[in-house]
């Protein structure tokens, strides 16, 4: 595993163990983080199965928010600026059942990285959708089993 992907799933555990349980819960990773990409995958386990035994949608949630919002804080972090972070309204379309690890993909990092620099050069609410694709590589391939779009809705804090 390299540097940075260790660092990032140390800051998954660390925000999940501080912040959000739920995140911890459901025990994801990161594939893969860079500007342009975020993968996270969310193995399918007790923890995170439903009754039929395919991935829980709270869990497909987790993981939708967590591809959603990783590069912008990582963006945000590496700026040194604090911001505050919220997904304000999520879609989600559910097509298969995830029944296998689940890796949730969020392409547009280029996007958000313009969007970052619009919410660090002002103290106004930002807003962005951000599309997230889940599949169950193990299974199916690449062929979608679900697909969320979540509003992103960001603000750079006073510096007083």
């Amino acid at each position: 595993m390299s540097e940075s992907r260790f660092k990032a799933n140390l800051y998954l555990r660390t925000f999940g163990l501080t912040k959000v349980p739920m995140i911890l819960f459901c025990w994801p990773s990161v594939v893969q983080l860079d500007e342009k990409r975020c993968e996270i995958k969310i193995p399918l386990t007790w923890r995170t199965k439903n009754h039929l035994g395919s991935m829980y949608f709270g869990a497909l949630a987790v993981g939708a928010d967590l591809a959603g919002g990783l590069i912008a804080v990582k963006l945000s972090s590496q700026a040194g600026t604090k911001v505050t972070f919220v997904f304000k309204d999520m879609k989600g379309e559910f097509l298969k059942r995830a029944e296998g690890d689940v890796h949730f993909a969020c392409e547009t990092g280029e996007e958000i990285t313009a969007f970052v620099g619009r919410v660090l050069a002002t103290e106004e609410r930002q807003n962005i959708e951000v599309p997230i694709t889940a599949t169950v590589p193990s299974r199916m391939g690449t062929e979608p089993v679900a697909r969320f779009v979540l509003t992103l809705s960001m603000k750079r804090l006073s510096s007083k």
